[in-house]
């Protein structure tokens, strides 16, 4: 019965958010990229809403229910979480925010992830921003921001930027392909990559309203 019910619940979720007809925006860039700081400055300035998929996962995991304990165990055991919880996880979020335009960041991490969204939402997003900085730059600024931390030294680091681009590669390659990608330099200072960002918003999101 329950088995049922849910999946009940997630035909309806995923009609209501396409009935939404949002504008979803993916947001994707390597650890220390600062998509986070400019996914701010886009809230700020565009009234959007910003999602992020690591954040959704913390909160379930920390919130005691079925699926946090799920998501906890799979975590510990070192097993990615299914893209189906993930995607349930930001449908909800989009439903209760009572916006219709989204950030989501850092997500899809990968082609099955990528696939598995627009199937289950059938929704594709309007464009994906991806802050391209080079390893150097990110590997800098994780260092100093993170001084002391013995879970970001260069080796631990350099495995996440591997991963990374490994796995968001073929994302951004379907994306290119349909010319939806729109890429930022993100070695540049705040402000400036800010000014780049807003180039991209302005005009293209004003004409999608």
């Amino acid at each position: 019965m329950g088995t049922a019910v849910n999946a009940v619940s997630r035909k309806e979720a995923a009609r209501s958010l396409a009935d939404l007809k949002p504008t979803v925006v993916f947001v994707l860039g390597g650890p220390g990229s600062g998509k986070g700081t400019q996914c701010a400055n886009i809230v700020k300035h565009f009234g959007f809403t910003h999602l992020s998929a690591g954040d959704l996962l913390r909160a379930e995991r920390n919130s005691g229910s079925e699926n946090g304990t799920m998501i906890s165990n799979m975590i510990k055991e070192g097993q990615i979480v299914p893209s189906a919880v993930t995607i349930k996880l930001l449908e909800r979020a989009m439903l209760e925010s009572g916006n219709d335009k989204f950030l989501i960041d850092g997500f899809p991490r990968n082609e099955e992830n990528r696939a598995a969204f627009e199937d289950v939402t059938k929704i594709e997003p309007s464009f994906v921003l991806y802050f391209d900085c080079s390893e150097e730059e990110m590997e800098k600024r994780l260092l100093s921001r993170n001084q002391g931390r013995d879970d970001d030294n260069v080796e631990t680091i350099r495995k996440r930027f591997k991963v990374f681009l490994e796995s968001t590669q073929k994302v951004l390659e379907h994306y290119n392909a349909q010319g939806k990608v729109r890429k930022i330099d993100a070695g540049r200072p705040v402000e400036e990559v800010f000014e780049s960002v807003k180039g991209i918003f302005g005009p293209k999101v004003e004409k999608a309203d």
